[in-house]
């Protein structure tokens, strides 16, 4: 279960920010803000206590926090994104979790290794790390170690297609997994319940597990019903901003 959530407010540079779709258009910001106020009402419907940083107009992509840093229950990972304009994203990111962890349980993932948080999917006390055109080869293998000294257990997954490994995939615990895209047919994932996402809905399978209630991405319909049929309690909340700018639900957060 989650006791806390960390998020950060939109800045106005976010119509600024990277994106693969362009003809998606930019973000409107007001509506950005609108949406992430609503965000951060899901959260705290599902019982956790959410911090809520200022925006940053440094950083256009700043609002997605998840590619900051990894948190487990016993330590908390600070990740060197890719991107390089979001290099620096994890500096203010620090100082804010050394609110929840001593300095001797937080780890830094260092150059030339590379790791965004988009990359990581915790089942249980085993992490799935994507080497992806964020996360590179040098950056699994830090971040698997300093998870070893922890107890936890770590593998790679190699991407083909999407941005982030979360892109295509949602932990929902109980074994079960949202499966979208290139991970439908990979072996490694064979062994949970998948629920599969069709093509035409794929960018709902960033769906995100809080405390048996499942944040889903407003107007994907069968992949709604798809989750409700397994018994979950489910909050639509709307991303359509931050989807400009290849974001989905579990890049605005870190839970833990």
């Amino acid at each position: 279960m989650f006791k806390n959530v960390i998020v950060k407010r939109p800045s106005k540079s976010m119509v600024e920010g990277i994106t693969s779709q362009p003809k998606l258009g930019k973000p409107d910001y007001e509506l950005a803000l609108k949406q992430h106020d609503k965000y951060i009402e899901a959260l705290k419907a599902c019982n956790v206590n959410v911090t809520i940083l200022d925006a940053d107009e440094r950083f256009p992509d700043s609002c997605f926090v998840e590619d900051t840093a990894v948190i487990t229950k016993n330590c908390a990972i600070i990740s060197n994104p890719g991107a390089k304009s979001r290099n620096k994203e994890t500096e203010d990111m620090i100082e804010t979790i050394k609110q929840f962890f001593t300095e001797d349980k937080i780890e830094y993932i260092t150059a030339p290794g590379t790791l965004e948080g988009g990359d990581v999917m915790m089942v249980g006390n085993h992490f799935y790390v994507g080497e992806s055109a964020r996360t590179n080869k040098e950056g699994c293998r830090q971040f698997i170690e300093k998870l070893e000294k922890y107890g936890y257990t770590g593998s790679v997954v190699e991407l083909e297609q999407v941005l982030h490994l979360k892109t295509g995939l949602a932990y929902l615990e109980n074994n079960n997994l949202l499966v979208a895209g290139e991970f439908v047919d990979k072996d490694v994932f064979k062994d949970f319940n998948r629920i599969i996402i069709s093509e035409d809905e794929s960018y709902s399978a960033n769906c995100i597990w809080v405390n048996d209630t499942v944040l889903v991405p407003f107007g994907y319909e069968k992949a709604k019903k798809a989750i409700e049929e397994k018994g979950y309690r489910v909050i639509e909340a709307d991303t359509s901003e931050y989807r400009k700018l290849d974001g989905g639900l579990s890049c605005l957060s870190l839970r833990f």
